[in-house]
């Protein structure tokens, strides 16, 4: 059953503010009715958004504030000035207790910090990561880490897979998600040190909540090879990137293969419903929506630049990350997983 959850959301953020975040969330409504929202910015644009949308209205409170967050603006310099910002107050709701998760579409760098600064890291996490769903050929994966942080150790990479297990767990509903560690090549002696590092200790560690398959590639992912696909957030960026841009260009290939000649657009025609459940397989809309992980508390990220639809998918998913109970069932994974490291250790080192 449905229980009542409440979202803050950074109606500022992202390339189109209250006009997309605010109709965005009523889509949000209509899938699940037991939302409400609190809504963090400019109250009188707000609410000419919520006079259109009277069953969100009245789902809804407006708190306002004229303090607000640019997205070209660094990381330092928003933090600087954070305090009272839309993005800030949507952050602080969770911390607060007012809201159960955070959305905004707004500068990642900057939500990043503000929320690693509010929120505070799970005991054990120096640096939280940003995962993504990743949709493949037979459903859907958990990427991370795709642009948070730049490097990591062989430690930061377990604990991605750590992380990355546990919202499969939420999401997905699998016990035991199976992982992988993106890597150049399958062989165990591919790989920076720190990949191969991390690959030992995941092998050689018992009873992980998690079903290790060791090194994938690149094309892997797409295939559904593993729940969890586990990066460096310098790679993982352009990965997601990448895949992004790719998808695009296959759908304009489409389109212009399908206008060359009167056969082929009779063609197009005949296939219009096989073209439709493609488009919608690769409208990036439907998984928009990145989580911050290792983080007391829960905050997603949607892409700066989307649609209503694609901020409706990214409010879905807050909702879902609210329902798992996600946080104490990681904490506790992380705890056991340290200990194990630790016992590894001492009976090596004796």
């Amino acid at each position: 059953m449905s229980q009542p959850r409440t979202i803050a959301l950074d109606a500022m953020g992202g390339d189109h503010g209250p006009s997309v975040v605010v109709p965005g969330a009523a889509l949000s409504l209509e899938r699940s009715p037991a939302l409400s929202f609190i809504f963090y910015g400019d109250e009188q644009a707000i609410r000419a958004e919520l006079e259109r949308l009277p069953a969100l209205a009245a789902r809804s409170r407006v708190v306002h504030t004229d303090r607000v967050i640019g997205m070209s603006e660094k990381p330092s310099q928003a933090l600087r000035r954070g305090k009272g910002s839309s993005l800030w107050m949507t952050i602080d709701a969770v911390r607060n207790g007012e809201a159960d998760v955070a959305v905004s579409a707004g500068n990642t760098g900057a939500f990043m910090a503000m929320s690693k600064l509010i929120l505070r890291p799970i005991k054990g996490i120096e640096r939280p990561a940003l995962a993504a769903i990743w949709p493949t050929v037979k459903a859907e994966c958990i990427v991370l880490d795709v642009g948070a942080n730049i490097g990591a150790s062989s430690r930061e990479l377990c604990h991605l897979a750590m992380m990355g297990a546990a919202m499969a767990r939420a999401l997905f509903h699998i016990e035991r998600p199976t992982v992988g560690l993106l890597n150049v090549g399958v062989e165990e002696v591919k790989g920076v040190d720190e990949v191969r590092e991390a690959h030992s200790i995941l092998k050689s560690t018992a009873e992980l909540p998690l079903d290790y398959r060791g090194f994938i590639e690149g094309d892997q992912i797409g295939q559904g090879s593993v729940d969890v696909v586990v990066v460096e957030g310098f790679a993982g960026n352009i990965a997601l990137k990448t895949a992004e841009g790719t998808a695009k260009q296959i759908a304009e290939y489409l389109r212009a293969a399908m206008r060359r000649t009167w056969l082929s657009k009779l063609g197009a025609v005949l296939a219009s419903g096989g073209f439709r459940v493609l488009k919608e397989k690769m409208d990036p809309r439907r998984v928009n929506g990145g989580t911050f992980l290792g983080l007391n508390g829960i905050a997603v990220k949607s892409h700066g630049g989307t649609d209503a639809l694609g901020f409706a998918s990214a409010v879905d998913l807050a909702y879902e990350m609210a329902q798992s109970h996600l946080i104490p069932r990681l904490t506790a994974d992380l705890t056991a997983f340290h200990d194990k490291l630790e016992a590894t250790t001492d009976t090596t080192a004796g």
